[in-house]
């Protein structure tokens, strides 16, 4: 088989993992070195001027001697292998980048013999790249859990970021679904993950030319709809993952039925989109907006709304909260309002200590007022005329948006934050003001 044959299986069987995030390194270019790192953005992600900046995303390996029943390349599934030799991989690599394709590398694996095994080939094509090709761009690596602590601890001196993925959001699904996988074995490369970044940084401090062990952090990614998790469930997850093991970010993976099998959705069954999208939304009021799992959501509703953002969810459950007067009110309180995100209320601060804001002032630094109106007065005064108890709200709201005032509508495969986005709301959810 040669190289672009291998090329395609193995591209093919990595598109399941999540790896569109910011790197958060930014490393110069070097003489004498090829590439350089930006923090602003990787794998078709947009940075702030504009770019677009792609990686070679890819297996070591799809040959797995682990049979998860939601994998495609699980061992007893019939689907070409292939298999990279670490000089072949090392040489795509280059070969790509000279080329402009590419501005970095994410690699991962399926269980090729035994974790050891595996790790040794990744280390072995990252150690290619870094020490004999003198590569200095974005490597992003999947560490394999298992693995001895010694090549997980070498890995992290050669890439940018690592993750492992915590793969279901419970061990009673993990153990349904992948039993030759444990919750212990994940959660231990995570924390010594944790620890070795803890580690380097006091190192830095004391030795500043100290080798820098994973410097973009670690992130995880978990599989959505594939078990019975409700999403207060995956949520408290999360927020326990950020807590204790200091994560980057946690990825939602709609689950994309290709398995039959009786403990799995049919395969006609519709990817939850909609579902991952508002995830995504609650992990960032998680980890940006001071809001914990438990104020998003409850026992009696421990799902997300389909019809509404979180922020606007909660906000129309607690009316207690609301009016908020903007030009009073400390940064915690204005970042529960709907449509004022974290720069549209730091603009806020900072205008109104020149002059007392009104609505129209608000719509020129960022708010979106569609949103904000119902929530919020200006000098004690509301532009909106509806009653602020919670079915009139949620009617404006939903009139606003252009959906029924009747029901719910039917689940759309949508990645903004609104259904029928004007182009304010399109940038406003891009840049994470919900």
């Amino acid at each position: 088989m040669d190289t672009m044959e291998k090329l395609r299986i193995l591209s093919d069987a990595a598109k399941y993992d999540a790896a569109c995030t910011s790197s958060g390194v930014n490393r110069a270019g070097v003489k004498g070195q090829l590439g350089s790192a930006a923090a602003c953005g990787i794998c078709h992600s947009f940075a702030s001027d504009g770019r677009c900046i792609s990686l070679l995303k890819v297996l070591m390996t799809n040959i797995c001697a682990y049979d998860c029943t939601y994998c495609l390349n699980r061992r007893s599934n019939d689907t070409p292998r292939a298999t990279f030799r670490p000089q072949e991989l090392a040489d795509l690599t280059i070969s790509f980048y000279r080329r402009n394709y590419i501005e970095g590398l994410f690699l991962s694996s399926a269980v090729f013999g035994s974790p050891d095994i595996t790790c040794e080939r990744m280390l072995e094509t990252l150690h290619i790249l870094r020490n004999e090709y003198h590569f200095n761009g974005y490597i992003h690596v999947k560490a394999i859990p298992g693995a001895d602590e010694t090549l997980l601890q070498q890995l992290g001196l050669l890439a940018d970021r690592m993750s492992v993925n915590i793969e279901l959001p419970s061990n009673d699904s993990l153990k349904r679904l992948a039993p030759q996988k444990s919750k212990e074995n994940i959660l231990l490369p995570m924390s010594r993950i944790r620890d070795g970044i803890k580690e380097n940084a006091h190192d830095l401090i004391r030795y500043k030319s100290a080798p820098r062990f994973v410097p973009g952090g670690q992130s995880t990614q978990m599989i959505i709809g594939a078990t019975p998790e409700n999403d207060r469930c995956i949520l408290q997850l999360s927020e326990g993952l950020y807590h204790k093991y200091s994560l980057k970010r946690v990825f939602y993976s709609a689950y994309i039925p290709v398995v039959q099998d009786r403990n799995l959705p049919a395969l006609d069954t519709a990817p939850p989109l909609l579902r991952e999208h508002r995830l995504y939304q609650a992990d960032w009021l998680l980890r940006f907006y001071g809001f914990t799992a438990d104020e998003l959501l409850s026992e009696k509703t421990p799902d997300l709304d389909p019809m509404l953002d979180p922020k606007c969810s909660w906000a129309v459950r607690h009316p207690e909260e609301f009016p908020v007067e903007v030009n009073r009110a400390p940064y915690e309180k204005l970042l529960r309002v709907p449509g004022i995100g974290v720069v549209s209320a730091k603009r806020i601060i900072r205008a109104r200590r020149q002059a007392k804001l009104d609505h129209e002032g608000l719509k020129k630094l960022g708010v979106v007022l569609k949103r904000a109106s119902y929530f919020i007065t200006c000098n004690g005064k509301m532009q909106c005329r509806l009653r602020t108890d919670e079915p009139a709200v949620l009617a404006g709201i939903l009139r606003d948006r252009g959906l029924p005032q009747g029901g719910i509508q039917p689940e759309i495969p949508e990645q903004l934050s609104l259904f029928n986005p004007t182009k304010e709301d399109a940038v406003k959810c891009l840049t994470g003001q919900l």
